[in-house]
């Protein structure tokens, strides 16, 4: 009888933790659509010209901000999930079609990609560790942290693009 109570609280523990971990899938999937949307919102806002705008002319244009963040959503959830990015490394950057259109494309393209793999991917998933780009030892789950880092900090600078452009920013979407 003990035998048979043990096995039930570690099937209700273990239960637990797998309804845990994807909760963080899910979680995760949501938070990278609020981006998305949050990031199309930017997007929308730049009138067609202002897409080449460049603050200074060391800086990227609106353009190539927004297209280095498409590439780094591709690299590192290539480099988490091991899926094969559509797109070589800097690829999109360096497009020569740097239209509204084009942009817009290529950058909610690459939110789909995040999205589709991280929805691919479980909780166990999540907490092995890898070798970020050969150097950096972490769990996948801190190297998506890593990356949706990245695209909110590019966003953000794009901010400073849209009101030199005239247009006011986006409202601030955190939920």
């Amino acid at each position: 009888m003990k035998l048979k109570s043990l096995a039930v609280v570690l099937y209700l523990i273990m239960g637990s933790q797998l309804a845990n971990a994807q909760v963080k899938v899910a979680d995760l999937v949501k938070e990278w659509e609020r981006a998305k949307a949050y990031t199309k919102e930017y997007l929308d806002a730049m009138p067609d010209s202002g897409y080449a705008l460049k603050p200074t002319p060391e800086m990227r244009s609106f353009a190539e901000q927004l297209l280095h963040l498409a590439d780094a959503n591709y690299g590192f959830t290539s480099a988490v999930t091991g899926m094969k990015s559509p797109f070589g490394q800097g690829e999109l950057e360096k497009s020569s079609d740097k239209s509204k259109a084009n942009v817009t494309k290529l950058v909610l393209g690459s939110y789909d990609f995040v999205i589709d793999n991280i929805k691919k991917m479980t909780g166990a998933q999540l907490n092995e560790n890898i070798k970020l780009f050969g150097n950096f030892e972490m769990s996948k789950n801190t190297a998506l942290a890593k990356a949706f880092e990245h695209q909110t900090h590019h966003r953000g600078q794009t901010t400073v693009y849209l009101r030199l452009a005239g247009v006011k920013p986006p409202q601030e979407k955190l939920f």
